[in-house]
């Protein structure tokens, strides 16, 4: 099976390298978690990925015109005080192929509908966008995206800010999309407990490397510890993967 995406020794950075010997695959149908501390160089990544920024050395394919990626950026970066619709946002994952002068028509108001119906919020579409929830934006943000049909859907930290049920939500749809419309889905997240229950491989990003493992393997507390700096205890608790930092015997943790 070929890559989609494909790092082979790449150096990433801008005037110096975050990030030095990057070997990455991405192949149809994953679902990748990219996890790492602050600063790490998760972004940095991200934008070798979306082809914002090329390496300084070694080399990354990206998916050609026939395997579009659908970007879901944080949703801090779409400005809530911009008078936009629901259908409005949306019909801007369009713009790029109506070009800057064609209007959006019937046929393209259609398809953003049929993308709202199907992410369960058909009935927001006239709703100004920064009247909704953080949950109903991510879901906005996430139908602007796949209106397109990519073939790759790059979300970063989706669920950043929300309570337990719209944290939930959120991911249950990631999850249905991957198993459901055969979406290669790549999640960028801080949030280890979400990435390590849902995605199937691992990308962890620290120390100006990038190690990828698959999410059950029997290492990864001691690949978390190496990178956080601390000890980690990696558990299954009824079904779900939990992150514990480990303590010490006098209540502190190392």
């Amino acid at each position: 099976m070929n890559a989609l995406i494909s790092f082979e020794h790449a150096r990433l950075g801008y005037r110096e390298p975050v990030l030095d010997d990057v070997c990455l695959d991405v192949f149809p149908g994953d679902y990748l978690g990219i996890v790492g501390p602050n600063g790490a160089g998760k972004t940095t990544l991200l934008r070798a990925i979306l082809g914002l920024i090329r390496p300084l050395a070694g080399s990354v394919r990206s998916p050609g015109p026939e395997h579009r990626i659908g970007y879901v950026p944080q949703r801090d970066t779409l400005d809530s005080l911009f008078p936009l619709s629901v259908l409005d946002i949306v019909l801007m994952g369009l713009y790029h192929t109506l070009g800057p002068v064609r209007r959006p028509g019937p046929k393209e108001r259609r398809s953003a509908m049929d993308v709202l119906e199907d992410l369960g919020i058909g009935d927001l579409a006239s709703r100004s966008y920064r009247s909704l929830s953080g949950g109903q934006k991510q879901r906005c943000i996430i139908a602007r995206a796949l209106i397109s049909k990519p073939e790759v859907l790059v979300l970063d930290e989706p669920t950043n800010g929300m309570d337990l049920p719209a944290e939930h939500g959120i991911v249950s749809l990631i999850d249905h999309l991957h198993a459901e419309h055969s979406l290669t889905v790549l999640f960028v997240s801080h949030m280890l407990h979400v990435v390590l229950n849902h995605a199937s491989r691992l990308a962890i990003v620290g120390d100006g490397r990038v190690v990828t493992l698959d999410a059950s393997t029997d290492s990864l507390g001691d690949q978390l510890a190496a990178v956080y700096g601390m000890p980690v205890d990696v558990h299954d608790v009824r079904g779900s993967v939990v992150v514990l930092a480990r303590q010490q015997p006098d209540g502190g943790s190392t």
